[in-house]
């Protein structure tokens, strides 16, 4: 569908200032959600393109603010439809223009594709609970493996084709042989032609799916600075070239040092459906790791093999791991406090008062009043719940992490239950927040 106008103004207006601050912008478009929209910058080096992305997301927001617009960069401000992230497009060169994941047109080329995924695989594989790290955080928590975002099990997805290719090289075939070529697909229509498709099917529940020319880390969170996701990538894939490197160096040939890293690391490559409710139960045969939660992701951060990971590859100190794991914690635990401390002065200073004005009116019909009663005093009883288990919360930032995934949570989960009940009872106009209805839809008018 066509832009609304307000949003087709907002993004030419954001567009058109990127540009005067040397950004272009490729995407301009409406996204699956309901008041969801997507505009991306032109890809360059990670480095600048990071610090582009920030500057888009200010100037989104400020010119938001002038057409009396509001721009949501949370990963999922509405429980029940799609929540919003950054797909991370990365890719590895050489300084002679050599692009590791694309399939090339010659030989050389072809083989570096291949080695490049192989190397990709290992770090993926044996280094999977840096990457879930990478995208952990509170407002992430709500949308991992929900709709349109893949699930915290990270995996890689070369396609199917590549997949096969894979097999045949863990099997003692060459490094070539791997035909990428592009296909069509049948739009089962006379009146229409042939869409021509990519080299692979780009897997949209795939964390870190092939598209082409590169991969896309399909899991780092709308708010989100892409640079820690970018860096975490660039770490393990430079393990993977060390580790291939020196395979190489010790005598082995390289069609037999790739095929050792692809064997070693063939359970992390997944072509099947990541919202599967059968792929957590494949990836823990596997052995994949499901670090479900950020408290349960981060405390692996700064494990001995993190550790010797970024001090290997000269990224961290052992002591510089401790204290991003230490300010990943508190961002999550700072992020919670305040999420708990906003919903129970929602609750006390809006929400009750409008039951209490609601319930009033029925004094002389109580009969009229159905479950009103209940739902009221049980929106008390939660809140009063939530207040006494939030005055017990742990002072240790792990323990406190850990206490408001587990307990924290699920008891603010029950107040938004009642409370919502309540909002479908309460007399219209009395309700003192803006509806679902209200927000996504206001700007279409």
């Amino acid at each position: 569908a066509p832009l609304c106008k307000q949003v087709e103004t907002l993004l030419f207006n954001v567009s058109a200032l990127m540009l005067k601050l040397g950004v272009p912008m490729a995407v301009l478009h409406n996204e699956v959600a309901p008041g969801q929209h997507e505009m991306s910058p032109i890809y360059c080096q990670s480095t600048f393109s990071a610090d582009n992305n920030v500057l888009f997301m200010e100037v989104l927001e400020r010119e938001a603010e002038k057409l009396g617009l509001h721009a949501l960069l949370h990963e999922k401000p509405f429980a029940g439809i799609n929540g919003n992230g950054k797909h991370n497009n990365w890719s590895i060169g050489t300084d002679t223009g050599m692009n590791f994941f694309y399939p090339g047109k010659t030989d050389e080329a072809r083989e570096l594709f291949v080695t490049g995924i192989a190397c990709l695989a290992y770090g993926l594989c044996q280094h999977n609970e840096v990457v879930r790290c990478a995208v952990a955080h509170a407002g992430n928590d709500h949308r991992l493996g929900a709709q349109e975002a893949p699930p915290a099990i990270i995996s890689l997805y070369p396609g199917t084709g590549f997949e096969a290719h894979v097999d045949k090289i863990i099997g003692g075939g060459p490094i070539l042989g791997y035909k990428a070529e592009k296909a069509t697909a049948d739009p089962k229509a006379a009146a229409a032609m042939p869409a021509v498709c990519g080299v692979e099917d780009r897997n949209r529940t795939a964390p870190f799916p092939f598209c082409g020319n590169r991969f896309e880390f399909r899991a780092v969170g709308s708010s989100q600075n892409c640079s820690f996701p970018i860096a975490i990538c660039n770490t393990i894939m430079a393990s993977g070239m060390s580790v291939l490197s020196s395979l190489i160096e010790g005598g082995m040939s390289h069609r037999d040092a790739v095929a050792k890293m692809f064997k070693e690391n063939r359970h992390v490559i997944f072509t099947g459906n990541g919202y599967s409710a059968e792929w957590p139960v494949e990836a823990q045969k596997r052995g994949l790791p499901n670090l479900h939660t950020t408290p349960v992701a981060v405390a692996t951060f700064n494990s001995p093999k993190a550790k010797e990971l970024f001090k290997s590859m000269g990224v961290f100190t052992d002591e510089e791991c401790d204290a991003r794991t230490e300010v990943m914690f508190e961002n999550y635990t700072t992020t919670l406090n305040i999420e708990v401390g906003t919903l129970l002065d929602m609750v006390e200073t809006g929400i009750l008062p409008a039951c209490a004005k609601d319930m009033a009116k029925y004094v002389s019909m109580p009969a009229l009043a159905g479950e009103r009663k209940d739902v009221y005093i049980g929106i008390k009883t939660e809140s009063d719940k939530l207040k006494a288990l939030f005055e017990k919360k742990p002072h240790d930032l792990r323990a406190e992490a850990t206490y408001f995934c587990d307990i924290i949570k699920p008891q603010m989960l029950a107040v938004r239950a009642m409370v919502d009940k309540a909002e479908g009872l309460l007399e219209a106009g009395l309700y003192p927040y803006p509806t679902y209805e209200e927000i996504i839809w206001s700007h279409h008018s």
